[in-house]
């Protein structure tokens, strides 16, 4: 019997910046269940799939858990020795710009402050930027441009209470599940809401919108330069807002002008109809947010994007009111935290500028630092080039895996290698980036972190420590601060506890401020340990009013910005397309993002069943006219290439892609894929102002691959072996009770070498059934009547029947009719049950389709019976296209649920 006696406590979400809370339940059994907080206000209760399965990640298999220098494991008193030790021999030698850290938006703002402190004020230079340089810095120059002060001015709540929601370059149903199923509600609530997508593709996020606008991509400047010129023409601007309380108007008019409809339409390949459309639902809805993430941050010109759109809402006065504003979305956990601490290698701690000579000495003075860094240093792929050319001769990654998430990894790889020290913290043992580790620091995962994290909302939450470390692994900012002490600056960093960090960065943020700067969180200065463990959600700038600390939900409501003339800035921008554009040699358009189940290189979500099958592959999607034209049908294996690499993906043909274009996820690696990292397709294209990358264009060619041999072998998850198979092309998948591994190439190598059979030992017996020639054969592997492997040999790509094989691997014997089946590759019928759709509660395709025909002919009566929507809700657009597909002469709508 099950001990069910356990412990609760409130954590956050280890994913995206919505920032949900999450009540842990541990059993005394050390069994963990995973719930959303009820009363956290960023999901009040509510989780995406990725969220929800998050207690199935947590295990120790694959972790890093304990020092390794060269490979070999080493304490940690010589490993923090080891690296102290080199960093100041290159320093000395080569000087302070000679090394860096690259940091992560997974980090804790503690962990980020004392990096930071170790890098501006103690060595003394600013070669410390993150991965949040790849989603947000666009959006951080364009408010910095326009208000003064990098601040997202919205919160949660304007989504409840607004009447228009644009949503630009986002897929919220995938990416955002928890705010995108608040708006849903809001919309079920309020009839009158409309919602707008723009976005080049149809996604599962405009299936649900009014209006849809799929421009040509990178054309989003122009968009909104057409509709402030519409607002001036039809006398529709907010001119009191605008005379008293914004800078350069005149001239940011003068440069939207010719944005014409006419012209716009031309530009961004739009009917005129429907641009007119969004102009006057935009003009004649005084309750207005813009919802905007990477298809807009990660351009070339992302900077100008992000203020083309602030421009139409303070030409509007659509700012600074409930319901109201430019609402960028986050992307990290931690990206929000990491930017109050000055985690870019453009910025001091809070919010302080790094060449403004006062705020030099204002942190300077605070930290009582030796140095302080006076003029900004690389930013992400600058710092990578830096090191490739031999500018900088040691680089400390934490918690990130750039040779997956940066563009053109081919070079990133090329900097690693060539670079003399790279020391890498991280919680796994194996990943793209720590192959080329000299140095492996072992850190804590998510549920052993302790510390807070900032959301896209402004609020603060705390990430508390359920778990002890595992093994010998410490927090990061525990390794960071034993290297600074060995390094000899033993002054600024002798913390005991996550709670004196925050301590000293929330004092920072109040010193010398006296209202200048809007981020200011100094009444949390004086927090006890109690009192920090017991800290609640907050947003700020928090305030201490009659001896009550208060948040701020909504900012400029006062009409006050953080300029020198407290005006907020019109920034006149010109419209541009991506850098990356077709030729004849390449004459596709890629674009690439988030799908719905996995998170960035799958690092955690690739370790659970539950969501690896959903997308099990990663796919190039191709509009079926482009694919017809090239010979390629729906799960064709395709090489994709561009001029900086390769690529192989199967194909998904589907109309929801623009002629000419494409689309394929982000998520694989070499951990999971032969060749499948979508990076290797990007060039190192940067946006000037904020150095983020153009990872939303890149141009391409395609071709089918023809291999001789195809294979699919599938192993029982009890056999740990490492695999990495001969072949040219394969991809391994994580399910319930094994591990399935898909192959291909022209040699026949994995066939003839054997390389599988070693690991399977001694103890039992092949059976196999084909033809000499291998043109179709399959292969058991059965150890005491219990099935431990299946190897598949084709001239053509295997059907997938990985499910079914999966669920006799859990069977304790297997019986001569299995076998048999097994060894003419044909399941049971009960098997083939189609595309998963829900993950939340594994309800598949064929099980949709039988309930629509049995009378299920709504998403709400499909989820009282299958329970497929009614937790996340992500799969619901999904669902209603299989409605609609089902039942043709009935249109159908979403009804929200109470789940929902």
């Amino acid at each position: 019997m099950k001990n069910t006696t356990s412990s609760l406590k409130q954590t956050t979400c280890a994913y995206c910046g919505v920032g949900c809370g999450i009540d842990v339940s541990v059993s005394q059994n050390n069994e963990v269940t995973i719930s959303g907080a009820a009363d956290h206000p960023a999901n009040f209760g509510k989780l995406c799939i990725k969220g929800s399965k998050l207690a199935e990640t947590i295990t120790n298999d694959g972790r890093l858990l304990t020092p390794m220098i060269s490979n070999k494991a080493v304490s940690w008193p010589n490993a923090v020795k080891h690296v102290a030790g080199q960093l100041n021999k290159v320093i000395e030698q080569y000087g302070p710009d000679s090394v860096a850290f690259y940091v992560s938006g997974q980090l804790l703002t503690e962990d980020y402050y004392v990096a930071n402190k170790l890098m501006k004020g103690y060595i003394g230079t600013a070669n410390i930027d993150t991965n949040s340089r790849l989603c947000m810095s666009s959006a951080v120059s364009a408010y910095k441009r326009a208000f003064g002060e990098d601040l997202v001015p919205n919160s949660y709540q304007d989504l409840d209470n607004t009447d228009l929601i644009i949503m630009v370059g986002s897929n919220a149903a995938w990416t955002h599940p928890v705010l995108f199923q608040r708006m849903q509600r809001a919309k079920a609530l309020n009839p009158q809401l409309n919602i707008i997508v723009i976005d080049p593709r149809s996604t599962p996020t405009s299936e649900s919108a009014d209006l849809t606008l799929n421009l040509k991509p990178g054309s989003d400047t122009a968009l909104f330069n057409g509709l402030l010129a519409y607002l001036a023409n039809h006398k529709l601007l907010d001119t009191d807002f605008i005379g008293n309380h914004c800078n350069n108007f005149n001239d940011t008019l003068a440069m939207a002008k010719k944005y014409t409809i006419e012209y716009v339409a031309q530009f961004c390949e739009l009917k005129q109809t429907d641009i007119l459309h969004f102009y006057k639902i935009f003009a004649a809805t005084d309750k207005t947010v813009s919802f905007y993430s990477q298809g807009i941050n990660q351009s070339s010109s992302g900077v100008d994007k992000c203020n083309a759109i602030i421009n139409c809402h303070l030409a509007s006065g659509k700012i600074g009111k409930l319901g109201c504003g430019p609402f960028s979305i986050t992307g990290q956990p931690n990206a929000m935290g990491g930017r109050e601490v000055g985690g870019l290698a453009n910025q001091l701690a809070a919010h302080l500028d790094i060449e403004n000579c006062e705020h030099q000495k204002i942190v300077q003075t605070f930290w009582q630092s030796p140095k302080i860094a006076n003029k900004e240093g690389p930013k992400a792929v600058e710092l990578f080039n830096k090191i490739k050319q031999g500018q900088i001769k040691a680089v400390w990654i934490m918690a990130t895996n750039p040779v997956v998430s940066l563009p053109d990894s081919n070079q990133v790889i090329a900097a690693l290698k060539a670079c003399p020290l790279v020391i890498v913290s991280d919680c796994v043992d194996k990943n793209d980036t720590l192959s080329f580790a000299d140095v492996k620091l072992p850190a804590t995962g998510w549920l052993e972190k302790n510390g807070t994290v900032t959301n896209s909302e402004r609020r603060i939450s705390r990430q508390r420590g359920i778990m002890p470390p595992a093994g010998n692994a410490k927090h990061d900012w525990q390794i960071i601060c034993d290297v600074a002490k060995a390094m000899g600056f033993n002054g600024g960093f002798n913390y005991s506890h996550p709670s004196e960090i925050f301590s000293e960065h929330a004092a920072l943020s109040g010193y010398k401020n006296q209202g200048k700067r809007c981020f200011d969180i100094s009444p949390l200065a004086d927090l006890s340990i109690k009192e920090y463990d017991l800290l609640k959600p907050i947003q700020w700038p928090i305030k201490k009013t009659n001896g009550q600390t208060m948040g701020t939900d909504s900012l400029f409501t006062d009409k006050q910005f953080f300029t020198k003339n407290k005006k907020a800035n019109f920034i006149a921008v010109e419209a541009k397309l991506s850098v990356a554009q077709t030729s004849d040699k390449y004459p596709i358009l890629l674009n690439s993002g988030r799908i719905r189940d996995q998170w960035h290189s799958m690092t955690r979500t690739g370790t659970t069943s539950s969501l690896t099958e959903h997308i099990n592959k990663p796919q190039l999607s191709l509009n079926p006219i482009q694919a017809e034209k090239l010979g390629i049908k729906t799960g064709d294996l395709v090489t994709t290439s561009s001029n900086t690499g390769n690529v192989i993906l199967s194909a998904l043909l589907t109309d929801h892609i623009r002629l000419g274009e494409a689309f394929a996820p982000i998520h694989w690696n070499k951990q999971y894929a032969s060749n499948a990292t979508i990076s290797n397709l990007y060039s190192a294209i940067t946006d000037p102002i904020s150095g983020q990358p153009e990872s939303k264009q890149t141009a391409i060619k395609i071709r089918k691959c023809e291999f001789k041999y195809h294979g699919q072998l599938q192993l029982s998850s009890d056999i740990k072996a490492q695999l990495t198979p001969v072949a040219e092309y394969w991809l391994k998948q994580r399910l319930n009770h094994s591990f399935n591994y898909d192959l291909a190439d022209n040699k026949n190598g994995f066939i003839t070498t054997h390389w599988y059979k070693p690991m399977m030992g001694k103890a039992g017996e092949w059976i196999s059934l084909g033809q000499n020639n291998n043109a179709k054969q399959v292969m058991l592997y059965i150890i005491n009547n219990k099935l431990k492997a299946v190897l598949m040999l084709s001239n053509q790509i295997i059907p997938d029947i990985s499910p079914w094989i999966d669920h006799l691997f859990s069977q304790e014997s297997i019986n001569l009719k299995t076998i048999q089946q097994l060894l003419a590759a044909k399941p049971d019928n009960t098997f083939l049950k189609g595309k998963l759709i829900c993950s939340c509660f594994k309800v598949y395709q064929n099980d949709i389709t039988k309930a629509v025909q049995q009378g299920c002919n709504s998403i709400e009566k499909l989820g009282k019976k299958l329970k497929c929507g009614t937790h996340c809700g992500s799969c619901k657009s999904e669902i209603n296209n299989l409605l609609n597909k089902t039942i043709i002469t009935k249109p159908l709508v979403i009804k929200e649920g109470s789940a929902a």
